[in-house]
């Protein structure tokens, strides 16, 4: 549970090689909050009698807390979550009776710290894929073990947990080759193209500081900037992802690195003004049989390793 960090490569279970099957297998981070993940996060704190509960997702560098009840704070360093052991073994629920008495969590901070967290028990939230996403986890401040109902419960809703993030993945795909292909931009099997993604990052933070109506009125306007950067004659494309801090580009022809760098710079324009960060992911096609969701999970691949070099930097300043 809690404690360490979140996205790609070796983001889900650390001690195996395996990649993920590709980027969009991953958890989308610092999104908004959702009604049903707090119901589920209410749910396992009920039954199995924890002050604390928390849907979190773990990635390369974070942990971070999709949902949680008892709580304080929204992520934690990886290298200090719970969930970062539990996701090792993922079809194993970990129950730590106290975590004081046991030598590879008695430092972290939430058992040093304000929560004094005694009682761990967590089940990994295993995707479609079979990687490990993170947890459902149970918290509590005195030592003690759950009984076999709370050990099927908490299993039942880890299994929950992870089919709802497995079809929002898959919507959020489906919603963001529809916002590729346009009315009229689609390519053709023949053409050389380009996808390009730009997406916020921070979501849930951003919405903490600026409030939600006003960080999607930000959002609203970024797709004209970003319209301005395309050569429209070209067949050129862009949308936002419904409902998402996402942006999709279609860039139609084989010459458009002038229009990839002129997207990087409105998108690190306007993140300066608006007080926000915007990462840009980009993919080309490589043949005439390579599938729009193909180059797309491409960019998204490179949009995560923007956002791995953005967590290593952050991490040595």
């Amino acid at each position: 549970m809690p404690h360490r960090s979140l996205r790609e490569a070796d983001r889900y279970r650390r001690p195996r090689t395996r990649a993920p099957a590709h980027a969009g297998s991953l958890p989308r981070l610092d999104t908004l909050p959702s009604t049903v993940y707090d119901d589920l996060v209410a749910l396992a704190a009920a039954v199995c009698g924890t002050p604390i509960a928390v849907v979190s997702l773990i990635d390369r560098e974070r942990q971070w807390f999709k949902a949680r009840i008892g709580l304080d704070g929204h992520e934690t360093t990886r290298d200090t979550a719970v969930c970062d052991h539990a996701i090792r073994q993922p079809e194993e629920l970990l129950e730590i009776p106290d975590l004081v008495e046991d030598t590879r969590f008695s430092g972290f901070p939430i058992v040093t710290g304000d929560v004094k967290a005694r009682f761990y028990a967590g089940m990994p939230l295993v995707a479609g894929s079979g990687e490990a996403l993170g947890t459902v986890c149970v918290v509590d401040t005195q030592p003690r073990q759950l009984n076999n109902q709370q050990k099927a419960s908490l299993r039942a809703l880890a299994r929950i947990t992870a089919t709802l993030l497995d079809t929002q993945r898959a919507q959020h795909e489906g919603q963001a080759l529809v916002a590729l292909q346009g009315e009229d931009a689609a390519p053709v099997a023949t053409e050389a193209y380009s996808v390009v993604l730009v997406e916020v990052q921070g979501m849930a933070d951003a919405a903490r500081r600026l409030g939600e109506r006003t960080l999607e009125k930000t959002l609203q306007g970024l797709e004209p900037v970003f319209d301005a950067c395309l050569h429209h004659a070209e067949g050129d494309h862009v949308s936002r992802v419904t409902d998402s801090a996402e942006f999709v580009v279609l860039l139609k022809g084989g010459d458009v690195a002038a229009r990839i760098e002129a997207l990087r710079t409105a998108a690190r324009q306007a993140g300066q003004r608006q007080g926000l960060v915007l990462l840009v992911g980009a993919a080309a096609s490589h043949s005439a049989d390579d599938a729009l969701m193909q180059v797309y999970l491409r960019a998204e691949g490179d949009l995560s390793d923007q956002k791995d070099a953005l967590a290593s930097g952050r991490q040595a300043a």
